[in-house]
């Protein structure tokens, strides 16, 4: 039974930073790759940034220079250091995990398991 539980979010003023986190459990193998997405209100949900099995990364790029993706292997823990924080950045933050290696995307149709969501609110 795979999970994904996300933690870390909250609210802070603009210029501000935040971490999180994502542990994942219950894969028989580790994952393609992982991943974080956002979604707003009324929004379509977004990919941020991901992080494939050999440590490569890709990001949005209206978050370049500001997030970082990173994982720790040991604990199957996946992050998310944001900095210089926007209200445009305001969003509930995802963890997902996509299982096959086909392509190293930022698109969440192609992401097989997902967390339920951290809210991230910028002022």
């Amino acid at each position: 039974h795979v999970q994904l539980v996300e933690s870390g979010g909250g609210s802070v003023q603009a210029g501000g930073s935040l971490g999180l986190s994502c542990v994942a459990s219950g894969f028989d193998d580790r994952p393609y790759c992982m991943g974080w997405f956002r979604q707003a209100p009324e929004n379509k949900r977004e990919g941020v940034a991901a992080i494939d099995i050999d440590g490569s990364t890709r990001y949005r790029h209206s978050v370049k220079g500001r997030f970082t993706i990173s994982k720790a292997i040991s604990n199957n823990t996946l992050h998310l250091q944001m900095n210089g924080l926007k209200p445009e950045d305001t969003a509930v933050y995802l963890c997902a995990a996509k299982s096959d290696s086909s392509a190293f995307v930022l698109d969440s149709d192609e992401y097989d398991y997902w967390g339920q969501g951290t809210q991230v609110t910028v002022s």
